[in-house]
């Protein structure tokens, strides 16, 4: 494999054939395990645990036996919970509205401790399985530069030598076939899927149909809605400073508490009562369109009730400002910018967004829906008297006429010109 002319690297990197490559036992890294180890490269396989459904004792055997110098396989689960799922949470960033960002929010850690890995082998590179078409080169990439420069990236779906052996997934299947190399993909069911703890996406195969509706047996994490159970589930979620600190079913008072333990928790709960399905065509940062089916049950539900807890202890225009910096935050995980100086800068403000918010929330989940029911914060802003339909509180009605006056002013003067313009035409 040819170095890649578009990455700038030193002489001692140039010269090294050492590669770590962030490996999931999935069909595309294990075929590119054997190809790099093909043109000459000697393979370290790193294998991140951040939850996925699999096995990963068998994944690090097959990399074994697929002749990986070394394999590595790491628990992330408590870091990812607690240092990207909550913050993310904390600044309701979800991007275009409807993604949980659960591909995106995993990246950065998997990188980082992908670089910080190839430092102690002495590698002079990092690869992955991501494609040219994809955001996780992006946000593989980015990540990989921001953090050691001086590594650098073997990025086959990029590579020419690569390309003209393997035009999609088709070609990867066969040379698996091959080669011997075991895998879970088939031509009749190509789905590409990606599992953590937040969430399981699944792409590719029929699902790039947009108009074509996701078959049942796509979805893997959630039951379907509809054979969720028909008495509801009721929860109360307490907050310190934005960040969930205990589970609580009501029906039997059974609690969870610990940031990893109790998402996993919120997972269960979500699973069963169907919640967190989404299904959607999003703007990939590389300008391509592309449907994904995402599964996020906890996340779903973390979300709902923290926004509800924001609703009673954040101030107007905080939460105003809040919400502007929000979308800018989800584009930015999204788009694979997690460790850049304005992530840094956003992620401050959300943190002192996030001081007074504190309480709980009493949740309903039911056949797919998550339901706020009730709230309390010590932090409460409610003035349950200056709300009152029944009681003054302390608020005059009557200064309410000047008030809106003041607020009609631009929409006279708006009207004149309208009523002018209309008259000369």
């Amino acid at each position: 494999m040819a170095v890649n002319p578009l990455v700038s690297n030193t002489l001692e990197s140039i010269l090294s054939r050492r590669v770590v490559l962030a490996y999931s036992g999935g069909l595309d890294t294990s075929v590119i395990l054997v190809w790099l180890q093909e043109q000459g490269w000697e393979v370290h396989a790193y294998i991140a645990d951040v939850g996925q459904d699999e096995d990963l004792a068998a994944a690090a055997r097959k990399a074994s036996d697929l002749g990986a110098a070394s394999v590595h396989v790491e628990d992330l689960k408590q870091e990812l919970v607690s240092d990207y799922i909550f913050p993310m949470i904390g600044a309701n960033a979800v991007y275009e509205g409807r993604y949980l960002l659960g591909t995106a929010v995993a990246r950065p850690l998997i990188a980082k401790r992908q670089i910080e890995l190839a430092r102690s082998l002495g590698a002079g590179w990092v690869s992955h399985g991501a494609t040219g078409k994809g955001n996780d080169q992006v946000r593989f990439e980015l990540a990989y530069h921001a953090l050691a420069p001086e590594i650098g990236v073997l990025a086959p779906w990029k590579d020419k030598e690569f390309l003209s052996r393997f035009a999609g997934r088709s070609d990867l299947i066969r040379y698996a076939a091959a080669k011997g190399i075991e895998v879970k993909s088939s031509l009749a069911k190509p789905y590409s899927e990606d599992d953590n703890l937040l969430h399981i996406s699944h792409e590719a195969g029929i699902l790039e149909e947009p108009g074509r509706i996701a078959p049942a047996e796509v979805y893997s994490r959630t039951v379907d809605p509809e054979q969720a159970p028909d008495t509801p589930t009721l929860i109360r979620i307490d907050f310190i400073d934005g960040r969930p600190t205990t589970v609580t079913e009501l029906a039997t008072g059974a609690a969870v508490s610990g940031d990893l333990p109790l998402f996993v928790h919120l997972n269960a709960l979500g699973a069963a009562n169907g919640i967190g399905r989404v299904d959607m065509v999003e703007n990939r940062f590389v300008g391509v369109k592309s449907r994904g089916v995402y599964e996020t049950p906890g996340g779903t539900i973390l979300l709902a009730a923290h926004r509800d807890l924001e609703g009673l202890a954040m101030d107007r225009e905080v939460m105003r400002l809040r919400d502007m910096l929000a979308a800018k935050l989800a584009e930015l995980i999204y788009n694979g910018f997690w460790f850049s100086p304005e992530m840094d800068f956003l992620m401050s403000a959300i943190r002192k967004s996030q001081e007074l918010i504190d309480g709980h929330v009493v949740l309903k989940l039911y056949k797919g829906g998550v339901y706020p029911l009730a709230r309390h914060s010590p932090s409460s802003l409610y003035n349950q008297e200056l709300s009152s339909m029944e009681a003054d509180g302390g608020f005059d009605q009557a200064d309410a006429a000047g008030f809106i006056r003041i607020n009609a002013i631009r929409l006279k003067a708006h009207h004149e010109i309208c009523k002018k313009r209309a008259a000369a035409s």
